[in-house]
């Protein structure tokens, strides 16, 4: 990787036009936001009422103050990363408050429950990661100065893996990701991921000559020399530690992928590729050998009707409804999402499976590859290596998330845990996933920015002799 612009780096777009657009786009998502909850109301016979205005009054106000962030303080930034994520998270809140309406009616859940209103409190988390997001671009004026501090990020990263370990009372459904407090509860899981992406970014550029030496050449490839396998061994193990300590295959997983992937984009070399996926294979052997949750979700995976009431039931509930949604859905409001064990954290997607179906979920799979794809078009017009590997790390660990999220939910791989970035109900991913757009468009404006021409020096004024008058 190198310094130097792409040579096909498209030219800086006006910042007027480029606020434009995102403004556009913007309105289109509220409209969308907004007929989703007309129907979702409607279908639940639900009475159109000022406490519907609240959800799009809300939502616009908070999307307005993030435009006016970006106008002001990112006037060059892409226009189509904010309007992705506005549109991601309105879906969300509008599923949230279906499942909201859904808990209070037996016939959906077969039983009276007492109705939820996570909706109201996701609304609030929003406004935090909004106030995180508009903290970000104005604090953070130049994304290479987190390459000065990228050993301190990095280890307060290992820090915050490494706290739900060690304090008591951590676990909430098996898994130790949770710091419990009085008023609410953290995943710092969720910023840890951050902070380890910035450290890789800065020490793969500080590194760069250390990783693309040749070692030992072997059926053409050539492989990294056993001294420079220092960086992937760490990841590996940091991976397996949260595997261990942790119980959260989903958060080892995303980790050692996304450095992964920016090892191989920083080298270009498959070899690191081929040992990282060999590294993985002999890890989850030997702890599936070791471990017995890992085996539970093994079993499940394979089967997961074996033991449909107990260990089986959430992905085979999955299953049903995604298999009831078909090709375009039940509706909005018109299916039974609720049936689906903690449809509004890890299983979102089955719920938009069964209510849209697949053409929806195509859709909502559609603004996460345009937010992914617009992030990786920014790692590639930056002009520093750190943007680069930055941006690219950021936009990766997105698009692996979300292959990890439905792979679980539809049984293509083992259950993990994850949540659906900015989709799925709770406070630490939203918060931690709008540090991360924040960060990418903080990049995207450097990337875009158009070069100030420098001022040509003027040419030196030479002193004129005094002249001396005699009276």
């Amino acid at each position: 990787m190198t310094d130097t612009p792409a040579p096909h780096a498209p030219a800086a777009a006006p910042a007027d036009r480029s606020r434009t657009t995102e403004l556009v786009l913007l309105l289109c998502a509220l409209v969308l936001v907004t007929v989703a909850l007309l129907i979702v109301e409607a279908a639940q016979a639900q009475e159109i009422s000022w406490a519907l205005a609240k959800y799009v009054g809300a939502y616009a106000a908070l999307f307005a103050v993030a435009h006016l962030v970006i106008r002001r303080f990112a006037p060059y930034a892409d226009p189509t990363l904010l309007p992705a994520v506005a549109a991601l998270n309105g879906m969300g809140l509008v599923m949230i408050h279906r499942l909201d309406l859904g808990t209070a009616r037996t016939d959906e859940l077969m039983e009276a429950t007492e109705r939820t209103y996570n909706a109201d409190q996701q609304l609030l988390w929003a406004a935090v990661g909004i106030l995180a997001f508009a903290a970000t671009l104005i604090l953070l004026r130049d994304h290479r100065t987190l390459a000065r501090y990228a050993y301190t990020l990095g280890l307060a990263g290992l820090i915050f893996l490494a706290l739900p370990a060690i304090l008591p009372g951590s676990s909430i459904n098996g898994a130790k990701i949770w710091i419990k407090t009085p008023l609410f509860n953290i995943q710092p899981g969720e910023f840890s991921k951050i902070l380890i992406i910035i450290f890789t970014a800065a020490f793969l550029v500080s590194r760069r000559d250390l990783f693309t030496n040749a070692g030992r050449r072997f059926l053409g490839i050539d492989f990294p020399r056993a001294r420079d396998m220092g960086p992937l061994l760490a990841a590996w193990i940091i991976a397996l530690g949260v595997l261990v300590f942790e119980t959260d295959l989903g958060t080892s997983l995303l980790i050692f992928a996304t450095v992964l992937t920016m090892l191989y984009i920083a080298t270009e070399r498959v070899s690191w590729l081929m040992l990282g996926v060999g590294l993985f294979a002999v890890g989850a052997i030997v702890a599936y050998q070791l471990f017995s949750h890992l085996q539970v979700r093994i079993q499940v995976w394979l089967d997961p009707f074996a033991d449909f009431y107990n260990t089986g039931n959430q992905v085979a509930m999955s299953l049903f409804g995604l298999a009831t949604g078909g090709l375009f859905g039940t509706g909005l409001g018109s299916g039974r999402p609720n049936m689906v064990p903690f449809a509004n954290t890890d299983f979102i997607m089955s719920a938009f499976g069964e209510e849209l179906g697949l053409v929806g979920l195509g859709a909502i799979f559609m603004l996460y590859f345009i937010f992914v794809m617009r992030g990786l078009r920014t790692a590639i017009s930056v002009r520093d290596s750190f943007g680069k590997l930055l941006a690219a790390g950021l936009s990766v660990t997105i698009i692996v998330q979300l292959f990890v999220v439905f792979g679980g939910v539809s049984k293509l791989i083992p259950l993990t845990g994850l949540t659906s970035p900015f989709l799925s109900y709770g406070g630490s991913s939203l918060l931690a996933n709008y540090i991360l757009l924040a960060l990418l468009i903080r990049i995207s404006n450097a990337a875009r920015e158009p070069d100030v021409p420098k001022a040509r020096p003027k040419a030196p004024v030479t002193a004129l002799p005094t002249q001396v008058v005699r009276k």
